[in-house]
């Protein structure tokens, strides 16, 4: 009995733990094909090239942030909530995610055309995510935003300025504290009240 194709998924997926083990630069075609039981040039069939791969695991990864933050946002009532679920969220997922993780701060990475359109696209995502939770918390006078694009960029770029720490860090009680911490500087500021 003749065994089924190899699928595209079967690739991305075996792909998917092959590059966050090994990394882009490591990774070649011969590991992904012996992975999947076949011979490196029936890989080509599916994809051009190893950038091809990575590029297809970096949407799959991509989608996933969203569809994990999509579905704890939803669980959120409030606007509040639903920051502080968006940004636990995206942490967790991103701690999971290496490969996604590694396409947004390896800066060799930044010399494919790919990666520099997910970054853009995934920042575009990111910063109107926030601008909506936002909207809301502005609408139901919960929040004092006189600039939301402002804002909602402020809020991104302080939740990167802490994702390597965040990232290699095998503590997840200590990350959700400091998540917490970030959190409140945001929601209630520095000035004594």
């Amino acid at each position: 009995m003749r065994k089924p194709d190899l699928s595209e998924q079967r690739i991305v997926e075996t792909a998917r733990e092959i590059f966050s083990r090994l990394g882009f630069k490591k990774t070649t075609m011969e590991d992904i094909a012996r992975a999947v039981f076949k011979a490196k040039s029936s890989l080509y069939h599916y994809f051009k090239s190893k950038e091809e791969i990575y590029r297809a695991v970096v949407e799959k990864e991509s989608s996933l942030v969203r569809e994990e933050i999509a579905r704890a946002m939803k669980a959120a009532l409030s606007p509040i909530d639903k920051l502080v679920a968006y940004v636990k969220t995206r942490m967790r997922a991103l701690r999971r995610l290496a490969n996604l993780y590694h396409a947004f701060r390896e800066e060799y990475l930044e010399s494919y055309g790919f990666i520099q359109k997910i970054r853009r696209d995934y920042d575009r995502y990111e910063i109107e995510t926030i601008k909506g939770i936002l909207k809301e918390g502005v609408e139901k006078g919960i929040f004092e935003v006189t600039d939301l694009d402002l804002t909602a960029e402020a809020i991104i770029i302080a939740i990167k300025g802490y994702e390597y720490t965040w990232a290699i860090s095998h503590d997840g009680e200590k990350i959700e504290r400091e998540i917490d911490r970030l959190l409140n500087v945001l929601f209630y500021g520095i000035l004594k009240r």
